[in-house]
């Protein structure tokens, strides 16, 4: 990208092309975890799991919705690009649908596959927002900081399912 006199001048100016080409892999990513999620979800038989997915994809909507208004802020136009690493990680979730279809270990698994997904997510936006703040774009800080926290509480709730009900291995009564 070309610097101009508005980033040569902004704090750590350095980052800029690095933040906007995260933020279009992010976007890119989040785009399309949408598709993902409604597999995974349909996929899930836990009605918890189901439910858990249902709501992030929701959440998945804002988040992209978040990335619009932060490139906004930016005065750049919200463009997306292909994220190899989602596009992986939701070919290992393919494949874990693929494989566990009949086992009873089907739902472990897709929280697995969901939580590397998280993890990628949290370290994205954990490093975007920091790169904000150090360029001192304080309302894109805040847009990112919001999506963290809440990559952060499905990574919790997706352990708090698997930990009462996925992973462990249910007796009939």
């Amino acid at each position: 990208m070309k610097k101009t006199r508005e980033t040569e001048n902004m704090p750590n100016a350095h980052l800029h092309d690095l933040m906007v080409d995260e933020l279009r892999d992010i976007l890119g990513a989040e785009k399309q975890l949408l598709k993902g999620l409604k597999k995974m979800s349909s996929e899930a038989e836990n009605e918890e799991l189901k439910q858990a997915f249902q709501e992030h994809l929701k959440q998945t909507e804002g988040h992209i919705e978040r990335l619009k208004q932060a490139f906004d802020h930016l005065g750049i136009r919200p463009r997306s690009k292909t994220c190899k690493a989602m596009e992986g990680l939701l070919n290992e979730a393919e494949e874990i649908i693929s494989d566990f279809d009949d086992n009873p270990a089907k739902d472990a698994a897709l929280i697995c596959a969901a939580q590397k997904i998280e993890h990628y997510e949290i370290a994205s936006y954990g490093s975007l927002a920091t790169y904000a703040e150090l360029m001192q774009h304080d309302e894109v800080a805040e847009l990112l900081k919001e999506t963290l926290s809440e990559e952060k509480d499905t990574d919790s709730k997706l352990t708090e399912i698997a930990m009462n009900s996925a992973n462990v291995e249910q007796t009939a009564s």
